[in-house]
C-alpha cells in the first residue's frame, strides 16, 4: 500500500464537515496532480464538491467512489444485496425502532412537563426532526475503514500506480454527499450526460470487509456481453479473495445507480440465514480494512485500463 493510502487511514478517515472535506480535497489534489493527472473540482451548493482526475468526456471507463462520511449511528446499516426480503425486513425493524423512540420521548415529555393534550403532537414532531437531522448532519463516525475509506483508497492506489500510457481512456471520480442521497453522483451525471449514458462506470463502495468481492451491474450493463467479459477478465480472484459478477438478481444502493452502464462493487460475507451481507457500517465497529481486497481491485483497475487503451491503439 502506498504512503498516500496510509495517510488516508491515519489522518483522513473523517470527511464529514465542510472543513474536513476541504482539507481532504486539498491533500487529494496534491497527490493526484503530483502524479501527473489534470484535476478539477465541480461544485454545486446542495450536491457538494466532486473531485475529478482525468477527462470524463473522453474516458471510456470511469472508476468512482464517494469520499464523504456519515454520522455515527447506534445500529449498523445492514445490506443483503442478493436477498431483497431480508433487506426490507431490516429496514422495517429500523422504522419500528425509530417510531418506538419517538413515542417514548413523546410520552416522557408529556408526563414530565404535564403539557395539555392539544400539545401532544409537538414533542413527537420535534423528535422526528432531531432524528432525521442526526442521520444526515449528526456527530461524525470516527471509524470509516470500510464505508468508504476503502473505496477512496482503491481509487487512489490505482491512480497513483497506473502507467501514464494507460491513463487517456479512464477517469477517476471522487463523489461528495453519497450519504445524503447520492447527491454528488447525481450532479456529476447531470453535468456529463455522455458519461451517464455511455461510459462504463465501476463504483467502489465498502470493499474492505469481506472475502467475496461482488459486482452488481445495471440492466443495461448486463446486456453488454463485451463489457461484462472485460470486467471478468480484469478482476480475478486473489488468494482467499474471490470475485463474482452477479448476473442474476442483485442490487447495490450506491452511486452506481446514477449511471446507465455501471456496476457497484462491494465486499460481502456469507451467513447461513441472511446469505451474502454487509454489516458494521455507520457505527464505531467499522474498523476492518483488508489490504488484500484493495490490491485485488487495484490490479483489476490497471488491467482494465490497459485493455481499454490497447483496444484504442488496435
Amino acid at each position: 500500500m502506498t504512503e498516500a493510502s496510509k495517510t488516508v487511514l491515519e489522518r483522513f478517515q473523517v470527511r464529514k464537515s465542510a472543513r474536513q472535506k476541504r482539507a481532504f480535497r486539498a491533500w487529494l489534489r496534491e497527490q493526484l496532480e503530483g502524479a501527473g493527472y489534470p484535476v478539477a473540482e465541480e461544485r454545486k451548493i446542495f450536491s457538494g464538491t466532486n473531485v475529478i482526475a482525468g477527462d470524463p468526456e473522453k474516458a471510456g471507463v470511469l472508476f468512482t467512489a464517494h469520499y464523504d462520511t456519515q454520522a455515527v449511528l447506534p445500529i449498523p446499516n445492514f445490506i443483503t444485496p442478493r436477498n431483497l426480503g431480508w433487506y426490507l425486513a431490516y429496514q422495517l425493524v429500523f422504522v419500528i425502532l425509530y417510531v418506538a423512540v419517538v413515542l417514548v420521548v413523546e410520552f416522557a415529555v408529556m408526563l414530565l412537563l404535564d403539557l395539555p393534550r392539544q400539545a401532544a403532537p409537538w414533542p413527537a414532531i420535534a423528535m422526528c426532526i432531531f432524528l432525521m437531522w442526526w442521520m444526515f448532519f449528526g456527530k461524525a463516525n470516527r471509524h470509516t475503514a470500510n464505508d468508504n475509506t476503502s473505496g477512496v483508497i482503491t481509487l487512489l492506489e490505482a491512480a497513483l500506480t497506473l502507467p501514464e500510457a494507460d491513463r487517456a481512456g479512464v477517469c477517476f471520480v471522487f463523489f461528495d454527499n453519497e450519504e445524503r442521497g447520492m447527491l454528488g453522483s447525481a450532479s456529476f451525471a447531470g453535468q456529463h450526460p455522455a458519461a451517464k449514458q455511455d461510459a462504463l462506470v465501476v463504483n467502489f463502495d465498502c470493499v474492505s470487509d469481506g472475502d467475496s468481492l461482488q459486482f452488481f451491474p445495471t440492466k443495461a450493463l448486463k446486456r453488454d456481453a463485451a463489457a461484462l467479459s472485460a470486467l471478468e477478465r480484469s478482476f480475478r480472484s486473489l488468494g482467499d479473495k474471490t470475485v463474482e459478477l452477479v448476473r442474476g438478481f442483485g442490487f447495490y444502493p450506491s452511486d452506481n445507480a446514477s449511471f446507465r452502464r455501471s456496476a457497484g462493487v462491494c465486499a460481502l460475507k456469507k451467513h447461513p440465514v441472511f446469505g451474502w451481507h454487509m454489516g458494521r457500517i455507520h457505527t464505531g465497529r467499522d474498523t476492518v480494512f483488508q489490504e488484500e481486497n484493495i490490491e485485488l481491485l487495484r490490479r483489476g483497475i490497471l488491467t482494465l485500463a490497459a485493455e481499454q487503451e490497447g483496444e484504442k491503439r488496435a
